[in-house]
């Protein structure tokens, strides 16, 4: 699976009791879907994930994916303690149409989650898992910085595709990408203009004999009737890539894809992906200059909004952009009137 580009990290909505809000999951999965990002990652940190039960979990996944747009890739965040418990959910993933599968670093048994037990417990979810997995590196939660060399060495199994650091450090992001440049590539599908293939967009194909017209002999003399002909089947080329790394902070964007990371997952991406993915295109277009000023413009926000607010920040800020944010889950709180008309000068200039 491709891993290029902005992906969202999706919030989680809940109604002020703390049920879960299907229709504004689905509202703003469609307008994601409607916005030049690569992908969304469900359930991840910004998602609220460790608040929910499984049947919860289940319930979102299953909801986002029927939101989303066919050409969108979808990361299920499935991470739980234990092995068992953790490929339980990338198998219902899979049975849903996901792409791959974030795995958090496990982190309740701390002193006992040396480089021995990480490399135990994601080989054995990689080599069970019906899904590509991507390593997920969030050390300010988990307290537990996933090692360069643990990484390194996770990089050659067949079944794990790339890292998401959110540890805010692109030195990190750098010597990631230098430890797994001699890692096995791999062979992805990606359209004509090498964007990518998701699994959905492949069972959208049309059958091949399909009929298209039926023929008014076929219908007994009366009159020919006219079928719409199918959707041209979405012509396909391979691309060679490498261990893939995600940077998981929007402030530094531009510096991480200076040091080899293919794209970003951002929790600033859910309120305001358009200013977001606008860093990742003029990179892209090597524009560097440009680049730079689209990095600054977010850089404030990010560090603000996503960095000291958090999920409470996210939420608000996506209300306030036309997406809905609405609580968080107790006992996070929501923020006070101050912070939201802080939240709001902040984003004046960011409108999606």
């Amino acid at each position: 699976m491709l891993l290029e580009g902005v992906f969202a990290a999706v919030t989680t909505p809940f109604y002020p009791d703390g049920r879960l809000y299907f229709r504004k999951l689905e509202h703003n999965v469609d307008r994601y879907s409607r916005t030049p990002l690569s992908g969304l990652v469900v359930l991840g940190s910004t998602g609220e994930a460790v608040m929910l039960g499984d049947d919860e979990t289940r319930d979102v996944l299953r909801t986002a994916r029927e939101a989303a747009s066919a050409d969108k890739v979808l990361l299920a965040g499935v991470a739980r303690e234990s092995v068992l418990e953790t490929l339980k959910l990338a198998e219902f993933a899979a049975e849903h149409g996901y792409d791959a599968v974030l795995v958090r670093t496990p982190n309740f048994y701390a002193p006992q989650m040396g480089d021995a037990a990480l490399l135990n417990y994601y080989r054995m979810v990689a080599d069970a898992s019906p899904l590509p997995v991507v390593l997920y590196n969030i050390p300010k939660f988990t307290k537990r910085d996933l090692p360069v060399e643990v990484i390194a060495e996770l990089a050659w199994h067949p079944n794990i595709i790339g890292l998401k650091d959110s540890s805010g450090s692109v030195d990190a992001i750098a010597a990631v990408v230098a430890a797994t440049k001699s890692a096995p590539r791999r062979k992805v599908t990606v359209t004509e203009i090498f964007a990518a293939v998701t699994g959905r967009m492949l069972e959208a194909e049309p059958a091949i004999g399909a009929a298209t017209f039926v023929s008014a002999e076929t219908l007994g003399g009366g009159a020919a009737l006219a079928v719409a002909p199918p959707k041209p089947a979405i012509k396909t080329r391979a691309k060679e890539v490498g261990f893939q790394v995600l940077s998981g902070a929007a402030g530094t964007v531009f510096d991480s894809l200076e040091a080899g990371a293919t794209g970003a997952v951002l929790a600033l991406a859910a309120c305001a992906p358009q200013a977001c993915h606008e860093v990742y295109t003029a990179w892209k277009d090597k524009d560097p200059v440009l680049a730079q000023e689209k990095q600054e413009r977010i850089r404030r926000a990010s560090t603000r909004i996503a960095g000291e607010l958090g999920v409470p920040g996210i939420k608000f800020a996506c209300d306030w952009n036309g997406y809905y944010g609405g609580p968080p889950r107790m006992p996070l709180l929501p923020l006070t009137a101050a912070l939201k008309a802080e939240v709001s000068e902040i984003l004046a200039g960011i409108r999606n």
